[in-house]
């Protein structure tokens, strides 16, 4: 018979604003947005619950905060400190277990089915855990419990902030029959729109469809939908992960047209991934544009060599050729508020060229 797995992951709770309230508590009870200032374009990285009930939310772009929220704070993060703390709160982890797998600055995984301190209960080191992150760093934290990542993910978010939720074996058909679609990791609004035409917005809905229905409209990831819903998830804590891919992008001060100046944005964007690159030693065959109109629709663009790309200039001129497709092809006259630019399969990772840009926020 397979033991069952014991999983927690830890959410921090709004850290970006937490670390600055926590350095000047002046700021407890404000609104705070971590970000770029809304008089420069900038976007949000991170807003606390405080400024969340006006709809302030990550990635959008600080105007529109400021708008929904004028009497808002805006930060400028401080990403050295963010690490100390967070270097902090991975200590703590590490006092339980080896298999932690990070999903970012502020969220891992933990696998403790054997821990160093042979606490049985995996709910009784999650609440652990919570009590010693907020006696040591002055920070609280949302900790979700179960028998596999996709459901211990889901449980941490039940209840922030500074939450405990459990799933057991036990409880999570019945959870899974009730879950909204959304709330599923990975599905994102473009899916969430594709599911509901398809009828599909909670998981018994979602349950009643078959494996070659799921793959049909959605490919491989139907599969994955398919086995979720059931709670299966065999996915092991990665304790190490294989960068996958480096990007770069700028968000301009007014938009741009298709010409001179948004060419040179590219150029430079194209010397500043090399750069990084290089401090790595790495380099990929595949060449990402991403595209972020003025009125903020969204595309990416990918090429793919047989061979790495091996210079800024390689670089350049690959994602130009995309960029004047996207300008005089397919969205002709459409002016640019951002534009970003990634690097992917390297030397021998066979993976799809998706990249992520998430933390560029």
């Amino acid at each position: 018979m397979t033991t069952l797995r014991k999983i927690i992951h830890i959410d921090m709770d709004a850290f970006y604003p937490s670390v600055e309230i926590l350095d000047h508590p002046e700021l407890t009870g404000k609104p705070v947005i971590v970000g770029g200032r809304p008089e420069h374009r900038g976007v949000v990285a991170s807003a606390n619950y405080e400024a969340r009930k006006f709809g302030v939310h990550s990635a959008m772009p600080a105007a529109t905060a400021k708008r929904l929220c004028p009497h808002a704070i805006f930060i400028p993060p401080r990403m050295n400190r963010y690490r100390e703390v967070s270097q902090q709160i991975r200590a703590i982890f590490e006092q339980y277990t080896p298999l932690i797998e990070p999903l970012s600055i502020d969220e891992a995984y933990l696998d403790v089915t054997h821990n160093y301190q042979e606490i049985p209960s995996a709910t009784r080191i999650a609440q652990r855990i919570k009590t010693q992150v907020r006696e040591e760093t002055g920070l609280t934290c949302s900790a979700g419990v179960s028998f596999n990542k996709f459901l211990a993910k889901v449980a941490s978010d039940e209840r922030k902030p500074n939450g405990l939720s459990v799933i057991t074996p036990e409880d999570a058909p019945a959870f899974l029959e009730t879950l909204p679609v959304r709330k599923i990791p990975g599905v994102g609004n473009v899916m969430q729109a594709k599911l509901k035409e398809l009828g599909i917005e909670i998981g018994y809905q979602l349950r009643e469809k078959s494996e070659a229905f799921l793959v049909q409209h959605f490919g491989k990831v139907g599969s994955h939908l398919y086995q979720i819903i059931r709670g299966n998830d065999h996915r092991p804590v990665v304790t190490h992960r294989e960068r996958k891919s480096i990007s770069v992008e700028n968000t301009f001060p007014v938009d741009l047209s298709y010409g001179d100046k948004l060419l040179a944005e590219l150029q430079q964007l194209s010397q500043t991934l090399y750069r990084r690159m290089n401090r790595r030693e790495l380099s990929g065959r595949t060449v990402t544009l991403k595209v972020k109109f003025h009125d903020f629709q969204q595309i990416t663009r990918a090429t793919t060599e047989k061979h790495n790309f091996v210079s800024a200039e390689g670089i350049f001129h690959a994602a130009r050729r995309k960029l004047h497709y996207v300008c005089q092809v397919e969205f002709p006259g459409k002016k640019i508020r951002l534009l970003g630019i990634g690097i992917s399969k390297f030397h021998h990772d066979t993976s799809d060229p998706q990249l992520n840009f998430l933390h560029l926020l």
